[in-house]
């Protein structure tokens, strides 16, 4: 019973999110294109939802869980989600981006706001369509907050990519700390690729270096992965990382999740 309520909360409070952001979007003349990866949602009063449960091992750690809820309406997502490492840590965040298109590529920004004060946001440019670049830069309050994208947050990313070979989507980037003096860069080359209508893949292959603080003597590096299989409104992922969150730690991340 408990967890369908949080199930049910959580719902609705993506979905509340959205359609406020939805309605703000509107009055200011936002133009509508979906979020790449996400479900298409042409409908303007259709809401596709993404829940995704994970689950994180990592060497020397007790094992964590998260489970978050994202809500897309056209052009704009919100998403709720929360965190728990046993009881050393939990973390409830809240977060909504837009993707605005122009006719020749599209920006995002982005913001997120979780429990003990963490404060953050992104803007990320996509110019081109069947070669493009790939810019982007975050900022946050540097409150405590668990990283679950596993890059660095205050960071600048810069890359490119194509859409030339068929059903595939080709990108390369990295994201690189410059503002905390950790020297971290994380250097991804990803690969989507939809052999027919009802299946997709997502290979990420990336390559870390840098120190977990600025103070830090011991810099890490190492290669990791991460596979993504979507058929129909399911997926699931699989991940390695070699040094999670630029520490001596190895992380094993698993998820499964429907659309709907």
């Amino acid at each position: 019973m408990k967890s369908f309520l949080l199930c049910q909360t959580a719902r609705a409070l993506a979905t509340v999110s959205v359609l406020i952001w939805h309605q703000m979007a509107c009055a200011q003349g936002v133009g509508a294109q979906e979020h790449r990866g996400e479900p298409i949602t042409t409908d303007s009063e259709a809401i596709a939802y993404k829940l995704t449960p994970s689950f994180y091992r990592t060497t020397n750690q007790p094992d964590a869980y998260d489970l978050n809820l994202r809500a897309n309406l056209v052009s704009h997502a919100a998403w709720v989600g929360f965190y728990r490492r046993a009881n050393e840590f939990q973390q409830l965040r809240v977060g909504y981006e837009n993707t605005i298109s122009f006719p020749f590529g599209h920006l995002i920004p982005s913001m997120q706001y979780a429990t003990r004060g963490f404060l953050g946001g992104s803007l990320n440019a996509e110019i081109g369509e069947r070669y493009f670049g790939l810019l982007g830069i975050g900022r946050t309050n540097l409150k405590d907050y668990f990283n679950l994208n596993f890059d660095p947050n205050d960071a600048v990313l810069i890359g490119a990519g194509t859409r030339v070979l068929p059903n595939t989507t080709l990108s390369a980037f990295q994201i690189r700390d410059d503002r905390l003096g950790t020297g971290q860069r994380v250097f991804h080359v990803i690969a989507r690729i939809k052999p027919d209508a009802r299946t997709r893949w997502t290979f990420d292959l990336f390559y870390k270096d840098g120190r977990a603080a600025a103070e830090d003597e011991v810099k890490v590096h190492g290669t990791g992965v991460s596979v993504t299989y979507d058929f129909d409104r399911y997926f699931v992922r699989a991940a390695s990382d070699p040094h999670v969150n630029f520490t001596k730690e190895h992380m094993v991340r698993l998820a499964a999740g429907l659309r709907f």
